[in-house]
């Protein structure tokens, strides 16, 4: 009997993945048709450094009224992106008490230089911190750029709508405008679970049919 737990456990998990993939790459990455109206609790992830500037400029063109409330994540080392996120919330809206948005700190995937082999625990100790920060939260949409840190986000995310939780979220992923004829690691490791995949050059939405081009965004 616990043979048989165990292997319809592994087969519904196993269906369960093939059609979320499905889904997600249904129609080449292309945005659904059917347009949201209520607003969208959205998560964005920052890295460091080049990353988090990128988004930060798409963050400036976001409707903050519609795109709310807002949670950003961070690596715990990374104060500077911190500070720098703050600002461009406060530059949106002056007004202290009109703002709406938090900041989680989660543990850092792999630093700079840092081993892959050693990455590997950095990673799944990040993997651990995002659980309870996707659950409490349940974003609508998730936006990323491709920082490592966007990775256990992302693959919590991904788990969460196989066991039925969260279901409608939205991983929306835009490969950094430093990739110019290719995909980064990030980009390889996530496009098949993202619902839409955004690349700045022409040469790198060639990789493959599921990237949109939108020329350049940061």
């Amino acid at each position: 009997m616990i043979l048989y737990s165990v292997v319809f456990c592994l087969l519904f998990i196993f269906i369960r993945v093939i059609y979320l993939l499905i889904v997600a790459n249904r129609s080449n990455g292309s945005a659904s048709s059917k347009k949201r109206t209520a607003k969208a609790k959205t998560m964005i992830v920052l890295g460091s450094g080049g990353h988090t500037a990128e988004m930060l400029e798409i963050v400036r063109e976001l409707d903050i009224e519609k795109y709310a409330p807002r949670i950003y994540i961070t690596a715990k080392t990374d104060t500077n992106s911190i500070l720098r996120l703050v600002d461009t919330e406060i530059a949106k809206e002056p007004e202290k008490e009109k703002h709406n948005f938090e900041i989680v700190a989660i543990a850092r995937s792999r630093e700079v230089k840092q081993s892959y082999l050693t990455a590997i625990f950095s990673t799944l100790h990040a993997t651990l911190d995002c659980i309870p920060v996707l659950v409490r939260t349940r974003p609508d949409l998730i936006l990323t750029n491709g920082p490592g840190t966007c990775v256990p986000v992302c693959l919590v995310a991904f788990w969460l709508k196989i066991f039925f939780f969260n279901t409608n979220c939205r991983i929306v992923y835009v490969e950094s405008y430093c990739r110019v004829k290719t995909l980064s690691l990030s980009g390889k490791l996530l496009i098949w679970m993202s619902d839409l995949f955004v690349a700045q050059w022409p040469d790198v939405a060639k990789c493959a049919k599921k990237i949109q081009y939108f020329g350049r965004l940061s």
